[in-house]
């Protein structure tokens, strides 16, 4: 049984004056903190957008940095981060997107990944070394599954804001084919790979901002051997976000690493030896079968 990865960040907000009289809509940010009252000009424009001000939107990107420091463990609060101070790069993701013939499928059919999206006993039959078993065999190994992303919140524009949900949900593929697992330096050797990558803002502050949690013996490492390997291949390699990756599942891994122009980091340290992994991808796999 796969379970949940831990979440990151939270903070106490203090009630915001109201400055706006068109309405008021009082609304818990977060599950156990005070409530923001606050006014909003225009109606939400997906299904759980939460429409903000400029000053809210300050606020929440202000506290959020700061809990970071406090409770690494909170995934609302990366989110938060994420996706109040992405400024102008969503845009140019979304334009990355549209000029790529794959990125234009992913943005036309907005395919989401979980568990009831991904049928993963289906994946677990793909023979070894496409991408599909290599996913299910990462997912074991790392002991997470790929229902634990935030959904957006804060961002205005619908399209835009899918752009930031599919970051979010393709991060975990970016681990498999990085062959990265799931530990602090690991994540923040790939949060510099996604800055190189994508230029979000939010992953440079997060691979700034972690080595502080980090050992000194891990800290050389990952300055002195992942970090180089992340910028040098992040920078050079195909962007990312324009991968339709479930039109991949039956891929070699080997080509998809050489189409894209990635290499493997140096080697990390993994919690549960690989051939544990494989052996619970293939039970998963034949418990299914007929």
């Amino acid at each position: 049984m796969l379970s949940s990865r831990a979440s990151f960040f939270s903070l106490p907000f203090a009630r915001l004056p109201n400055t706006l009289p068109r309405y008021q809509e009082t609304r818990q940010f977060l599950p156990g903190y005070t409530h923001l009252t606050r006014s909003i000009r225009t109606t939400p424009a997906y299904e759980g957008h939460i429409p903000l001000n400029w000053f809210e939107n300050a606020v929440l990107a202000v506290g959020s940095a700061f809990m970071s420091l406090a409770d690494p463990r909170r995934g609302d609060m990366v989110a938060a981060l994420g996706e109040t101070t992405a400024g102008p790069t969503l845009p140019r993701l979304r334009d990355r997107m549209l000029d790529s013939i794959e990125g234009r499928r992913v943005l036309r059919q907005r395919p989401r990944v979980n568990s009831s999206t991904v049928d993963m006993n289906k994946l677990a039959h793909y023979p070894e070394g496409t991408f599909g078993r290599a996913y299910v065999t990462w997912l074991e190994r790392s002991g997470v599954t790929p229902d634990t992303r935030e959904p957006v919140h804060y961002i205005d524009d619908p399209e835009l804001a899918y752009v930031m949900q599919r970051y979010r949900e393709c991060h975990d593929f970016c681990h498999c084919i990085c062959n990265l697992p799931v530990n602090v330096e690991s994540e923040l050797a790939l949060k510099y790979f996604e800055f190189a990558n994508l230029g979000l803002p939010m992953t440079l502050l997060s691979a700034l901002v972690g080595p502080v949690r980090l050992t000194p013996q891990k800290r050389q490492r990952l300055f002195a051997e992942f970090v180089p390997w992340a910028l040098k291949c992040g920078g050079s390699s195909r962007s990312l976000i324009t991968v339709y990756w479930e039109e991949r599942w039956g891929q070699n891994v080997a080509d998809m690493k050489t189409e894209f122009g990635i290499w493997d980091p140096p080697e990390a340290r993994w919690g549960k030896p690989l051939s544990e992994a494989k052996a619970a991808a293939e039970r998963r796999g034949t418990a299914q079968t007929p």
